[in-house]
């Protein structure tokens, strides 16, 4: 059995095609391309996002924490019946 490709295809038929088309002629080019992101733009996103979590959880009360904790629960268990 031939090995699988570890690239994710795109959803979108139209990007598929380009890709397989960019495949076939040899000029290769990944997804990740084709969604136009400058990687500088997206290592700083990612820098941010890492910390917000944790810097967030930081500001809030034990109350606050709670309240959220108990509606993410509810929002949880809601279609559970």
């Amino acid at each position: 059995m031939p090995k699988r490709s570890s690239i994710k295809r795109p959803a979108d038929i139209n990007r598929l095609a380009a890709s397989i088309v960019r495949d076939a002629i040899g000029e290769g080019g990944s997804v990740a391309d084709l969604k136009g992101k400058d990687p500088a733009a997206v290592a700083l996103g990612r820098k941010g996002g890492l910390k917000g979590g944790k810097a967030r959880a930081a500001k809030l009360s034990a109350e606050e924490r709670s309240e959220i904790a108990k509606r993410a629960a509810n929002a949880r268990w809601k279609n559970k019946d």
